[in-house]
């Protein structure tokens, strides 16, 4: 007799190959054990790509990592217990950056929960909040028809890749022994083939449905109203490739662009160090005291980094207006007036359109950025600082890369240090709940599905997912260079108030968090590349080098030059009277 469990797990593999899957990762277990056969047997026929994982956060974040650019669903496999809530980090990411994923959990029969049964928990409802969709799924048993299950795989699908608001699923599968095949290989006839439909609209999760927030997009039935005096801040994006829109439509407008670094990168895009110029406030004041004060202010998608950004949004005097790609707008401050589908950035009709040098409005923002630009350009921050490798960074990643960037200090001195970037470089990162945790993976998958790509992040961020860093003799191994900005610690808080001289005595022990961790034996343990690299022209000649393999490069910084660096840089920059 054949398994109940191996047939029901064959048909969810080919329904998921049906639907477009591409990239499963799996973490091994035994209950698990019908998933993981099916899914080798799939990836031995070539209709899917298999990444095996030990330890299962780094897994939900490679499979997040896959998803991101390609805006394609992984499929991520675990077995009962606490393996499905080691994914409730990378659930959580998904749901708020609007990334398709598709968790898959098998479980012990319904009736032994609550009985003291090993490795038993109740996983209905785990991700409780950040779901579009999930659906418990009792054991199969002889004679049940795998149609059932296929069925709920096309409805997790459509609800993971809903075009406004993609994100998480979880299946839930009940499994009985016996949870392996007679043989290896297997049976092809265990699953026969049954043509799948295309994916279905899903009735709206019960967690989203209720009475719609004031910030829920309209849908106007013309362009965006025109303000001359209109300032576009762009944040994140939820497909990164979206970002020339947006930049397009501010030069027709003639708005000038203050952009966060996220996205795929053009020339002519954002004024260069947008947000310091924004940061000084005799620019604005200037504006203001002679008539041509911000009047609008225009944002699209989530900003997160920058406290000159947030200020400006709270001016009283500012009419803010949003732009979003989700299902309704970001807005933390409450100061959302009105608020438009992303559509409408390409629906511009005449209103408002002419020669962009014909904007006086603009080309003042346009000859503040390069003031600001000649400035910094004229005495660049030092190497040894993180502005110092920001700068290098800018520099060495060619045209065309994509860039994995991590939270805390690296994320920020990538959108201050740099005047831009090289054509066509696109820039991505966790900015959902922007964690520290899961980044080497996240950085990993984005390498696998994009052929190569590079990343940069702290050292904390590094090691809080170095587990990422074990990858197996026989997987599919990215082509990643990682730059890791090692300062042995927290340098974030040392920008933030706790790291204000009155507060010194307290820092090192509570937030620095130094480890003194050799990450070069961390790397040589894994069998990962690395390499010391002590000036920003070895740094930029590193960069310039196609990622072949996973490698590390590490670039020492002094904590204690973070707070006076970005200081010293805004001072740079500031109008004098």
């Amino acid at each position: 007799m054949t398994s109940p469990a191996v047939v029901h797990a064959r048909a969810l593999l080919d329904e998921a190959c049906r639907l477009g899957v591409r990239e499963v990762v799996l973490c091994p277990g035994s209950r698990s054990a019908p998933l993981a056969y099916a899914a080798l047997a799939a990836a031995e026929a070539g209709r899917l790509r298999l990444h095996v994982r030990v330890d299962e956060r780094s897994a939900g974040f490679l499979a997040l990592g896959l998803a991101k650019t390609s805006r394609r669903p992984a499929l991520v496999v675990t077995t009962s217990g606490t393996a499905v809530a080691n994914l409730h980090p990378s659930v959580l990411e998904a749901h708020h950056a609007a990334v398709p994923l598709i968790v898959v959990s098998a479980d012990r029969p319904a009736e032994l929960r609550y009985s003291g049964a090993n490795q038993t928990t109740v996983q209905p409802g785990i991700f409780a909040g950040a779901l579009r969709w999930e659906s418990d799924v009792p054991a199969p048993v002889e004679g049940d028809d795998p149609r059932l299950l296929r069925g709920f795989l096309r409805q997790a699908y459509a609800a993971a890749t809903a075009p406004v608001e993609p994100g998480p699923v979880h299946l839930n599968l009940c499994f009985r022994e016996p949870l392996v095949p007679a043989g290896w290989p297997l049976d092809d006839e265990v699953a026969p083939s049954e043509q799948g439909s295309a994916p279905q609209p899903v009735s709206e999760p019960e967690s989203e449905r209720g009475s719609k927030p004031a910030s829920e997009p309209s849908s106007p039935p013309g362009p965006l109203p025109h303000l001359e005096r209109t300032v576009v801040l762009l944040g994140d994006l939820v497909d990164p490739a979206n970002r020339p829109v947006v930049s397009r439509f501010a030069a027709t407008r003639g708005y000038p662009l203050i952009a966060e670094p996220f996205g795929r990168h053009t020339v002519d895009g954002a004024l260069p160090h947008g947000p310091l110029t924004i940061a000084d406030p005799g620019f604005l004041e200037n504006l203001a005291a002679d008539g041509s004060g911000v009047e609008r202010v225009l944002a699209v998608g989530r900003l997160t980094l920058s406290r000159a950004v947030t200020a400006l949004l709270r001016r009283p005097e500012v009419r803010v207006e949003a732009v979003t790609d989700r299902s309704r707008a970001a807005d933390p401050a409450g100061v959302v007036s009105a608020s438009y589908p992303f559509a409408a950035l390409t629906q511009d009709g005449a209103e408002g359109d002419s020669d962009p040098s014909e904007h006086q409005w603009l080309a003042r923002w346009q000859r503040e950025g390069d003031r600001v630009a000649e400035a910094i350009a004229a005495e660049p921050p030092a190497w040894g600082t993180g502005l110092g490798v920001a700068r290098a960074v800018a520099r060495g990643i060619p045209a065309g890369a994509v860039m994995f960037v991590g939270s805390s200090n690296p994320v920020r001195d990538l959108d201050l240090g740099p005047a831009g970037l090289a054509e066509g470089v696109t820039v991505v990162a966790s900015r959902g709940l922007a964690g520290i945790d899961g980044c080497v993976a996240t950085a990993a998958g984005v390498a696998l599905a994009e052929g190569a790509a590079y990343a940069v992040m702290g050292d904390l961020t590094f090691l809080h997912d170095a587990n990422a860093l074990l990858i197996g003799p026989h997987e599919p191994v990215p082509n990643l260079t990682l730059v890791v900005v090692n300062d042995d610690g927290g340098g974030i808080f040392r920008l933030l108030e706790p790291g204000e001289e009155q507060r010194a005595g307290a820092f090192e022990r509570i937030f620095a968090t130094a480890t003194q961790t050799d990450l070069r034996a961390l790397c040589h343990a894994h069998g990962v590349s690395h390499r010391l690299v002590n000036t920003a022209d070895d740094l930029v000649a590193e960069l310039a080098r196609t990622p072949s393999g996973l490698r590390v490069l590490e670039v020492r910084v002094d904590p204690s030059t973070h707070r006076a660096a970005h200081a010293a840089l805004r001072d740079q920059v500031r109008l004098r009277p």
